[in-house]
């Protein structure tokens, strides 16, 4: 789970600022608030981001996908890091960029922080936190490892050490050396965090054509539920030469699948999903498809691309919610714009049931950005849950969540204050020479 995360120097994000996923006291909606009982804390299973446009809600969650990248991916010998700080300050665009981690793992706190600048690493620092102490694990700094007492004589990770470039996280060099110490943070990135961006596909879709996988039954359960029209997916079994790829691509295919071996395939922009397999020394290729009820109770065959932007954006972003809905499951899903091409109704059941979910217990987590102030519901969603963003004068980014407000109660209208500028995070258009608020009028002006 994500404690917190705290940026500075980050495209629109000039200044630090520390995005919390600690709970306040407020007791709504208590019952789905995980507990970190060593801890003596709790940490929020969900967090919704408004603002308007370029408001600074698409750079936050880059910030995660650069963190993300550099750890899991890194860098190759000589290249540039891409970094991308403040434009807008000459005093601060030759600083470095710094982004910081609270993240809970296996219920220990891990602090994971790092300085960047595009041609090196200026500072990296790892620490583990239980109930009892702080141990500083590293702290890069100076090009030396200052390492804890305990790690301090372990030849092997000096050696490693010594072998990570200026343009390379030591995190991600030690696991690369097979150096298993920091692993779970590494991991963590890898296998726990995952960003869906607006125009993300699902990529593992494969699920979906294979009757004895769980997802294969629970999504088809859920997707009439959802008024798509789609009574279920299924795969067609087609000849392989009538994938629509290049020929190039469908050579160095057929040289690259062993038997056994399954390759997923997304073709753009006409959005059809393909699985090819190897089966008897030949390529098998099965598309993804949707299938239609029909009056007389059989059933019509769609392509892909012949449903809607939003049954599509369903497909994609149902298994993130099925899988956060899993007991056993400690994913943490970043979702940038999650009401896009989706009625308000819908984005509000998906949210409904992956809440009903979460308890004391449970360790998943879903942060989103969105526009859809209909989801600025306190019977839905706590306040401290709720965040705005807002770009200043400067054209600088900050984050504040609603909770700091006092005026905040917890049987407020708050979607109405929102919306009359009280909060912030709204677009501040010029109309006819004068900076206004078209949702402030005069008549709304005096209500409370």
């Amino acid at each position: 789970m994500i404690v917190s995360f705290s940026l500075e120097n980050w495209m629109s994000f000039r200044n630090q600022v520390t995005f919390s996923m600690v709970a306040s006291r407020e007791r709504q909606h208590g019952d789905r608030v995980p507990k970190l009982g060593k801890y003596q804390t709790r940490v929020l299973p969900v967090a919704a981001i408004y603002g308007g446009n370029a408001s600074g809600k698409t750079n936050f969650f880059k910030a995660l996908s650069f963190a993300k990248a550099l750890v899991v991916k890194g860098t190759q010998p000589d290249s540039l890091i891409p970094v991308e700080p403040f434009r807008l300050d000459a005093k601060v665009a030759d600083q470095p960029s710094r982004f910081g981690f609270e993240l809970l793992i296996d219920e220990i706190i891990y602090e994971f922080s790092f300085a960047v600048t595009r041609k090196a690493i200026l500072e990296e620092k790892l620490v583990a936190i239980t109930s009892t102490s702080e141990k500083v694990l590293y702290h890069r700094r100076d090009g030396k490892p200052n390492f804890d007492d305990s790690l301090a004589k372990d030849q092997f990770l000096q050696f490693a050490f010594k072998g990570t470039r200026d343009n390379q996280l030591f995190l991600t060099n030690s696991v690369s050396q097979k150096v298993d110490n920091f692993r779970p943070v590494y991991d963590w990135f890898k296998d726990t965090l995952e960003l869906v961006a607006p125009d993300s596909r699902f990529e593992p879709f494969e699920q979906f054509l294979d009757e004895g996988h769980p997802l294969y039954s629970t999504m088809n359960e859920m997707l009439p539920q959802l008024d798509t029209g789609i009574a279920h997916l299924g795969g067609e079994e087609i000849p392989f030469e009538n994938i629509p790829l290049p020929e190039p691509l469908k050579t160095k295919l057929q040289e690259d699948v062993k038997e056994g071996m399954t390759v997923r395939l997304l073709t753009e922009p006409i959005n059809e999903r393909f699985v090819v397999t190897r089966k008897g020394g030949e390529l098998i290729a099965k598309k993804l498809v949707t299938y239609h009820p029909k009056a007389d109770g059989t059933e019509a065959k769609f392509e892909i691309r012949q449903e809607s932007d939003g049954s599509q954006r369903v497909i994609d972003l149902l298994p993130a919610f099925l899988e956060l809905s899993a007991q056993v499951s400690k994913k943490v899903y970043v979702i940038d714009e999650v009401d896009r091409s989706l009625h308000t109704l819908l984005t509000r059941r998906l949210l409904e049931a992956y809440l009903a979910n979460c308890s004391t217990e449970t360790r998943t987590q879903l942060l989103l950005t969105t526009h859809d102030v209909l989801l600025m519901d306190q019977q839905l969603l706590r306040r401290d849950e709720m965040w705005v963003a807002e770009r200043d004068a400067t054209g600088a980014s900050n984050l504040l969540s609603f909770s700091e407000y006092k005026d905040v109660r917890y049987d407020k209208d708050i979607r109405k204050s929102y919306l009359q500028g009280r909060l912030g995070g709204i677009p501040r258009i010029l109309l006819g020479g004068a900076l206004t608020n078209p949702c402030l009028t005069e008549e709304s002006e005096g209500d409370d």
